[in-house]
């Protein structure tokens, strides 16, 4: 993913650090929110999964990362390509217990792994395709 949302920022006509619309984020604005989604959402979600016996997930609206890195597209591609990293180690550990394992999401309802990534997938794509629009 970090690799498809630097190709279509690259692409895009319009500078990372600008706006398409007034209210719209910039690309690097939504690699900022795709790195506090990896923190906030994905890693707490496996982490609970992990640890706890079916755990609850409230509804959860990450706004857009900050810290070291966050003042440009590519500082904040290193920080999301890291965090997305720690996210597919997470799951490489997982052995078929892990993956069986089930959570309940106050929206979704109940979870496995693979569910979960299915709604990582996703989100992955509504954003990628934010910042190919431009």
């Amino acid at each position: 993913m970090p690799e498809r949302l630097l190709a279509a920022a690259t692409a895009s006509p319009i500078a990372p650090d600008d706006a398409p619309e007034p209210g719209e984020w910039s690309a690097r604005e939504v690699v900022r929110h795709l790195a506090a989604v990896e923190a906030e959402v994905w890693h707490v979600r496996l982490d609970a999964l992990a640890t706890e016996s079916f755990p609850q997930w409230p509804w959860v609206e990450p706004g857009l990362w900050s810290g070291p890195g966050d003042g440009t597209f590519e500082g904040a591609l290193e920080v999301y390509s890291a965090r997305r990293a720690a996210t597919l180690a997470r799951l490489d550990e997982l052995d078929e217990a892990g993956w069986a394992r089930t959570g309940r999401h106050v929206v979704y309802g109940v979870l496995d792994v693979a569910a979960i990534l299915r709604i990582l997938l996703d989100h992955d794509e509504e954003h990628l395709a934010q910042v190919a629009r431009g």
